[in-house]
């Protein structure tokens, strides 16, 4: 048993399933079943019950904990030669939300690769709740991410503050609140939120920093059974919803920013949430015998990046 059969063992145990696990590894569904049957030749142990999806055996379990061990050992040592040699190759595996991501990732890449033109950048995009557990598991090295709290072995550096505000399409919110419209700007410029009763909603999950955010501020509105038009993850889209008239949006203002069109801009009205609507975003890597330098480089390439928009 070698690297090798720990790689093979560690795929084919996230994905519980052979085809799906072959085809990540490149090789054909009964190669990576013949090399496991002869893993278990070697052991003596059953590692699967082989049905849909696939389960771990108690000893498939054991296996899975030394092979994650091994792995990540192989890589750090892999890793801290490529600094010694000062010859920087492979895989970084990087994690943010697709907005976020689309925003900051294209320039932060683009001045990497100039240090590090042999490197490749595998990049995941996902749910907060989604990046966290990827992080933990090993599948990405870095994440860029809200954490609320902290994750057990997980480094977290801060990057910069976000600021959730609420946005409504000026047309959309005269037609909404009508006569009232004026009196409606005033409270909710004052903190009070509780007309949203009465107005549809683009929301993203829960899972999803704006719609946590958005979720809590409609829960100490009173707003019990808000009015959903649409969900989604991706805060682009529903940016976008929103500045069609569709519903009003829980937003990051750097993304409002960032995303729109100085015209688009100008037809949506903005209201700050207060301070329950800020928070950090950060850095998260695992904690490993070996900090591999570039991951240090990503971030500062980031936050470069960061600072010159």
């Amino acid at each position: 048993m070698n690297f090798l059969s720990m790689d093979y063992f560690v795929v084919l145990a996230q994905e519980r399933n052979f085809t799906r696990a072959a085809e990540r590894l490149h090789m054909t569904q009964q190669s990576l079943s013949s090399h496991i049957a002869g893993m278990e030749k070697e052991l003596g142990c059953q590692l699967l019950v082989r049905h849909i999806p696939l389960e771990l055996t108690y000893a498939g379990e054991v296996l899975l904990r030394y092979a994650r061990d091994f792995r990540r050992s192989h890589e750090d040592m892999l890793r801290e030669f490529c600094d010694i040699a000062q010859n920087q190759k492979g895989v970084l595996r990087v994690g943010a939300a697709a907005t976020r991501g689309q925003i900051l990732l294209p320039e932060t890449i683009a001045a990497f690769r100039k240090s590090c033109p042999n490197l490749r950048i595998d990049l995941t995009e996902a749910s907060n709740d989604t990046l966290h557990q990827e992080l933990l598991k090993g599948t990405i090295d870095l994440a860029i991410a809200d954490f609320p709290k902290a994750l057990a072995g997980v480094t977290l550096q801060e990057f910069y503050r976000e600021e959730i505000v609420l946005l409504m399409e000026a047309e959309f919110f005269a037609a909404i609140f009508g006569a009232e419209s004026a009196n409606r700007r005033k409270q909710f410029l004052a903190g009070d939120f509780s007309a949203l009763r009465d107005c549809p909603l683009v929301l993203g999950d829960i899972e999803d920093v704006d719609g946590r955010i958005g979720l809590e501020l409609l829960n100490r509105s009173g707003v019990e059974k808000p009015i959903i038009a649409a969900r989604s993850h991706n805060i682009g889209t529903l940016l976008k919803l929103c500045s069609c008239g569709v519903g009003a949006c829980f937003c990051p203002k750097n993304i409002v920013r960032a995303m729109l069109t100085e015209e688009q801009k100008e037809s949506l009205l903005l209201f700050p949430l207060g301070r329950e609507a800020q928070y950090q975003i950060r850095f998260g890597y695992k904690e490993s015998t070996y900090q591999w330098s570039v991951i240090e480089k990503f971030m500062e390439c980031a936050k470069g990046v960061n600072k010159a928009q």
